[in-house]
């Protein structure tokens, strides 16, 4: 009988990134299989935890506002002050929101693509992949489905959701042209370039649409309206 054992026959006997941290391959499956699932649980509520505080911090980050002096000839002052927010919605929703809900799918990605030598893993692709392919169609779903029957909603900013619908879209066929047209199989530099500079784009464009800057005349300001940087304010 041979004195070493052959790591081939048994499952899950390659090394990962982290476990396992004993040589427990030659254990029973039914108690590597009780063991996985509670490291698996206990880090499911860890990333609920650290997710749950990001989230509040990012909506605190947000919802911050600022005090701003509007003219009011009928004021004693000449003046009233009125609280606005800092943070434009449209900017918020695609910048600091969409990181913090999809913080810990990028974290485990970008975790596995550097601990497996940028080469991705059988995870963190299809993690990001699976959550964006989530929230486009099942997330939708459920919210059109929530709605009552003689009830109805409208989108109020259109052109915002026109350019997110089509950037949502654009995205996985992006994915197909580099990775199986342009280099298969390989993502090379400059085309991670292209595609991270993608983002910058749709949240210029989004803010543009929000504004309706260069989409359209220009809404009249009201008397009582204040110019900001972030557009108008209208009391």
């Amino acid at each position: 009988m041979s004195s070493y054992c052959n790591l081939t026959v048994y499952k899950c006997a390659h090394k990962g990134l982290i476990l396992p941290l004993i040589n427990e391959y030659t254990w029973p499956v039914p108690a590597r299989a009780g063991l996985y699932f509670v490291g698996l649980i206990w880090c499911f509520l860890g990333v609920a935890i650290v997710a749950d505080v990001f989230m509040c911090a990012i909506e605190k980050i947000t919802s911050k506002t600022r005090i701003v002096k509007v003219a009011n000839p009928d004021n004693e002052k000449g003046y009233e002050e009125v609280e606005v927010k800092v943070w434009n919605d449209t900017v918020a929703n695609l910048t600091l929101m969409a990181l913090g809900s999809s913080a810990p799918e990028i974290l485990l990605s970008c975790i596995e693509i550097i601990g497996n030598n940028f080469h991705s893993g059988e995870l963190g692709p299809s993690t990001i992949v699976g959550s964006a392919a989530f929230n486009l169609l099942v997330i939708i779903g459920v919210c059109v489905m929530a709605i009552p029957s003689p009830d109805t909603r409208r989108i109020g900013a259109i052109k915002v959701f026109g350019i997110t619908a089509f950037f949502s879209v654009f995205a996985y066929l992006w994915l197909i042209i580099i990775l199986m047209w342009s280099s298969p199989n390989v993502v090379e530099l400059w085309e991670a370039i292209v595609t991270f500079l993608f983002f910058p784009i749709l949240v210029l464009l989004a803010y543009m649409a929000d504004r309706d800057f260069c989409m359209g005349k220009k809404k009249a300001v009201a008397d009582s309206g204040v110019e900001l940087g972030f557009g108008n304010i209208d009391i």
